[in-house]
């Protein structure tokens, strides 16, 4: 026995069944933490479960951000300074980094709120996360507003890239199975990754 929704049913769902429905049937997601630092130096940290792969060469990294009706502390912060960093999450942090969802006050670090460790690599203004495995530092370069509902896909370029060595493969591939690496489905569920098998590349 299957359940079938119209767009119009969906639609007239209670918004918290609908949003936990529609943000878990799309499957399993990349689970990050976004760290920006505004111009004056508060830092900031928030979850988000929307980085995608824009493409290699360049080395692009997307994500997208919710209507800016409301403030959002990481979105204000790359555009005042153009840099950030997207951190793994791992099964051990994954209570903490979903902590960073509160709506926390722009004047409090979510570093110190949730008790994970601002890392700087070099003279990048934006924090890393020290316990994270996969560090990427980022320079904003542009968004694309989707007109249908008011968000953003915000486009950033790799400028740093910090992993453990042992990880890396030898053709580029990385062993996220053996990071620790969390996914999220939905709003609020977390799920540890299994590698199932590797193919190679395919020709009709």
């Amino acid at each position: 026995m299957t359940k079938t929704f119209t767009f119009d049913q969906i639609m007239q769902l209670p918004s918290r069944y609908r949003a936990n429905l529609i943000n878990k049937v799309s499957g399993f997601k990349p689970a990050n933490l976004i760290g920006t630092k505004s111009k004056s130096g508060q830092p900031n940290l928030a979850i988000f479960n929307s980085v995608m792969h824009i493409g290699a060469n360049p080395p692009y990294l997307g994500f997208i951000l919710r209507p800016t009706t409301v403030e959002r502390h990481t979105y204000e912060n790359i555009k005042e300074t153009g840099v950030y960093t997207i951190n793994q999450i791992t099964t051990a942090i994954h209570q903490k980094a979903h902590q960073t969802s509160a709506k926390y006050e722009r004047e409090v670090s979510e570093f110190d709120a949730v008790g994970l460790t601002e890392f700087y690599q070099n003279d990048f203004h934006a924090p890393f996360v020290w316990e994270s495995h996969i560090k990427i530092g980022l320079s904003f370069q542009e968004e694309q507003l989707i007109q249908c509902n008011d968000t953003r896909l915000v486009i950033g370029k790799i400028e740093h890239l910090i992993l453990p060595k042992d990880s890396i493969l030898e053709d580029g591939d990385v062993k996220l199975e053996d990071l620790d690496t969390a996914a999220v489905a939905g709003l609020y569920n977390y799920y540890r990754p299994e590698h199932l098998v590797k193919y190679g590349y395919v020709k009709p």
